[in-house]
């Protein structure tokens, strides 16, 4: 990663092995390989970071761990609780760390709303949702990964909406009840654009989420408590965003508005929070401190989407054991 000292690439596969990979790699100083074994087989790479689709991530993650790679796994590590369960035992087998790219939880200003709720500056919590939207889905092609429901079911949640639940766990703890209801509206193909779930949290608030990948981007996170509401405003990745707005402009607005007087508008810094979550992760794989996502908060965020994906299936509600 260029100016980090932390960590470095040095080479690279992808599926196709197509001119634009090759010419991303010639870029970027890399040097391409034909497939994960080959990477896994390389002395002078300490860790892998899999940017794949989910059904290939425990194969791959346990491949890594068996190999002595710590691993870095885009989100969502995987759709059932089992596969998760079965990376996760093969990375503290192996005693490597495994991170995750929920990279919101990077960012100072989450960071800042963390301490809010722990502090009890909000009072008691009474909900949170989130509200996430882009128009990917209606320009997405046929062959992408997210537009196919084995590998990106209920549409907007697997490319969006399990950072939100990530945050409800981060937040507030873990997740008791789901129940989810989703539709297809407006994107070409079968896949769903628009999912909405409530929630039922074991701390006894409820949360809601809503997803569409059919219209303008947009991001929107509220905590109600008893004594202020927090907002996040911001957006979503959408494509053709610059690297640096897909890095650094996640949240543009943070707002907190006390039952009693004005509202307190706090500034949001710039943040490149793919960096972070990067050097958060070399950190933890030099011993330098633990990786901030811990593997029972991992397995949890799986059950949960598990459960959401159930009750999409069933129309009811679900429970999360």
């Amino acid at each position: 990663m260029q100016g980090s000292e932390s960590l470095r690439f040095v080479a690279a596969t992808s599926r196709s092995g197509s001119a634009r990979d090759r010419e991303t790699a010639a870029r970027l100083n890399l040097r391409l390989v034909d497939g994960l074994p080959a990477l896994l087989a390389a002395p002078d790479i300490d860790s892998v970071v899999l940017a794949t689709p989910p059904s290939g991530h425990t194969e791959q993650i346990v491949a890594s761990a068996q190999a002595g790679k710590h691993v870095f796994c885009e989100k969502p590590l995987a759709l059932e609780r089992a596969a998760a369960a079965t990376a996760i035992a093969a990375v503290r087998h192996a005693g490597v760390v495994l991170g995750l790219g929920y990279n919101r939880r990077f960012h100072p200003s989450w960071i800042d709303l963390k301490h809010r709720v722990g502090a009890g500056e909000l009072g008691t919590i009474l909900h949170i949702e989130c509200t996430m939207s882009g128009p990917n889905g209606l320009t997405a092609s046929s062959d992408a990964w997210r537009s196919q429901p084995r590998e990106a079911p209920c549409g907007g949640l697997i490319p969006m909406g399990v950072h939100a639940i990530d945050g409800f766990i981060d937040l507030v703890g873990e997740v008791t009840e789901v129940y989810c209801q989703s539709t297809h509206r407006a994107v070409p193909g079968d896949n769903d654009d628009t999912t909405s779930v409530l929630f039922r949290m074991k701390a006894g608030m409820t949360a809601y989420l809503g997803t569409m990948m059919a219209t303008a981007g947009t991001f929107r996170f509220q905590v109600y408590g008893t004594r202020a509401v927090a907002t996040l405003g911001g957006t979503v990745h959408v494509t053709g965003q610059s690297s640096h707005q897909r890095r650094s402009g996640l949240f543009g607005s943070y707002l907190i508005q006390p039952v009693k007087g004005d509202a307190q508008s706090i500034e949001v810094p710039e943040f490149d929070v793919i960096r972070a979550e990067l050097e958060a992760f070399a950190a933890a794989s030099e011993g330098v401190t633990d990786f901030p996502i811990p593997h029972d908060q991992m397995l949890h965020g799986v059950a949960a989407t598990e459960a959401i994906l159930a009750s999409a299936r069933s129309g009811t509600a679900h429970k999360i054991h």
